[in-house]
C-alpha cells in the first residue's frame, strides 16, 4: 500500500483510521492468504488484478498492479487482462484500469 497518494487508502491513512483493518490486511490477507501453497505470488496477482478490475476497484489497483510487476507479471500481461476482461466484465471496468495501469508503468520506468 503506497504511503503517498491523498486520493486513497495510504498506509498511513488505513493506520490512522482503522488500526485492526490494516492488521488484517498485514497478517491475515498479505500474511496468511498471499502465503498459501497451492497458488504462486504470480498467479495470486494476476488473479487480484482481474477480481479488481471486474469490480471496477481502481483505489487499490496501483498497489496490485505493483506487486503483479514484483511477482513476475509483465507489463504486457496485464495489459493483456484488461484487454481479455473488456469482453467479460464490460468495457467501462477495462477503461477505468487504463489510466490506472499506465501511471504503474510509467511510475516504474524511471
Amino acid at each position: 500500500m503506497q504511503n503517498s497518494d491523498s486520493n486513497g487508502p495510504t498506509l498511513t491513512n488505513v493506520q490512522a483510521v482503522s488500526p485492526a483493518l490494516e492488521h488484517y490486511r498485514q497478517d491475515t490477507l498479505l500474511g496468511d492468504v498471499w502465503e498459501r501453497p497451492e497458488l504462486s505470488p504470480r498467479d495470486r496477482s494476476m488473479i487480484t488484478v482481474a477480481a479488481l478490475i471486474a469490480s471496477n476497484q481502481t483505489i487499490e489497483m496501483p498497489y496490485y498492479m505493483n506487486l503483479a510487476l514484483d511477482n513476475g507479471v509483465k507489463p504486457r500481461e496485464i495489459s493483456e487482462i484488461i484487454t481479455h476482461l473488456a469482453f467479460y466484465v464490460g468495457w467501462p471496468n477495462a477503461f477505468s484500469a487504463l489510466p490506472v495501469a499506465k501511471e504503474v508503468f510509467e511510475k516504474r520506468s524511471h
